[in-house]
């Protein structure tokens, strides 16, 4: 097995782009402005969207979401163990809004040819919302 692996897959400043782009195409199509993070493998931010009218304290919230599931390398709805809930997002949730209710939906990593090249993290709508957005997201690269 080779120490070093070359020619791996990563995310580009345009394809962090355009999976921005169709997380907005899609908040736009439901009618939400939402918070939207694109993050590279490691976690750093890449490209960003805060639609007019998104609220202000979901930005941190996106962000966390992405950077996430990139460094966990699955959704941040999937439990870190069975049973237990994602302590990192919900941490991170409960911190920037401590008088709400906290999730982790809409954080989904961003997946090619087998290998997280980034992720993708969406806030300001309910998290049915966020996913849908971020699923959205997400298949821009599936599409390429």
């Amino acid at each position: 097995m080779p120490l070093v692996e070359r020619n791996m897959p990563r995310l580009t400043l345009e394809g962090a782009r355009a999976v921005l782009a169709a997380g907005e195409r899609r908040a736009v199509e439901i009618q939400r402005p939402m918070n939207i993070a694109v993050v590279d493998d490691g976690g750093h931010l890449l490209a960003f969207a805060r639609m007019d009218g998104a609220k202000p304290a979901s930005v941190e919230i996106a962000i966390t979401k992405a950077r996430a599931a990139a460094l966990r390398r699955a959704p941040t709805d999937v439990p870190m163990h069975e049973g237990q809930p994602n302590l990192i997002v919900a941490l991170g949730l409960a911190v920037a809004r401590p008088d709400q209710q906290t999730s982790v939906r809409g954080g989904i990593p961003l997946i090619v040819d087998g290998h997280v090249i980034g992720a993708i993290g969406v806030s300001a709508g309910s998290q049915d919302e966020d996913a849908d957005v971020a699923r959205a997201g997400a298949a821009a690269l599936a599409d390429s």
